[in-house]
């Protein structure tokens, strides 16, 4: 099994008590990225530097190599998920390619080197990010036609940021409309939402991925969740109802 997502979808297992067999979690890079040229010049050593564990760092250092793909080929997945949450990040274009502005790309401090010097950003919400998505989805659906993946079961996991959260007491709060996505990096809710319903209605179109998706009435954040509050952290029924969906499917 393989994920190409955010948490959303790796945390089934450890919420739930279950242990995944020989799962392969790519995260922290977007379809964009995913298809860019490597990054020359720059050193990303297998050993993380301060303040990043160790999985933290082999998702900076795939995105910036561009070694996901190769990997996931090499893994030959039967199952192979999606979901868009880590499309949350700004594109940061650097020479001749992509990378993904994530936290850990910030926290590893590879961005003082030279390779970064003539670096800008692609905002997500912007235009620019929107046809280099499009672009990639696209490259992503040759791939999966065109590869030994034509053989995988590809799922596509649908999501919302939740609206609402449940706070310690087990009431409901309302999560504000200007969400920090990391330090000084904010995100609307609304905007993101509507990113993601985009992202989810091209991909199923063009790749026929089998879908899943949580009551709405689950799509509720926990501010007990395991990795803290967030509009993605949710409460663990949402969980269960995704893992009942995908039971279905094989996994």
């Amino acid at each position: 099994m393989a994920i190409i997502g955010s948490c959303i979808t790796r945390d089934l297992w450890p919420i739930l008590g279950q242990a995944p067999a020989d799962l392969l979690y790519i995260s922290r890079t977007s379809l964009p990225s995913l298809f860019a040229r490597p990054l020359g010049g720059v050193e990303a050593p297998q050993d993380p530097p301060p303040g990043l564990a160790r999985h933290q760092n082999n998702a900076v250092r795939a995105d910036l190599k561009k070694s996901a793909l190769a990997t996931l080929l090499a893994h030959r997945p039967t199952h192979l998920i999606f979901d868009f949450i880590d499309e949350r990040f700004d594109l940061m274009a650097v020479r001749e390619t992509l990378v993904t502005h994530s936290w850990e790309l910030e926290a590893s401090g590879y961005m003082a080197q030279p390779a970064f010097s003539p670096a800008r950003i692609v905002p997500r919400a912007s235009a620019e990010c929107d046809q280099l998505w499009r672009d990639a989805a696209w490259e992503m659906t040759a791939f999966l036609k065109t590869t030994p993946l034509r053989d995988t079961e590809i799922i596509l996991h649908e999501s919302q940021w939740a609206r609402s959260y449940l706070d310690r007491t087990g009431q409901r709060q309302t999560f504000d409309q200007e969400v920090m996505i990391f330090d000084g990096n904010i995100g609307s809710l609304d905007a993101h939402n509507a990113l993601l319903s985009s992202y989810q209605q091209r991909f199923a179109a063009l790749t026929g991925a089998a879908r899943v998706s949580a009551d709405p009435s689950l799509v509720v954040g926990d501010v007990s969740h395991r990795w803290g509050l967030s509009p993605f952290h949710y409460v663990a029924d949402y969980y269960r109802d995704i893992w009942r969906q995908l039971k279905t499917l094989g996994l």
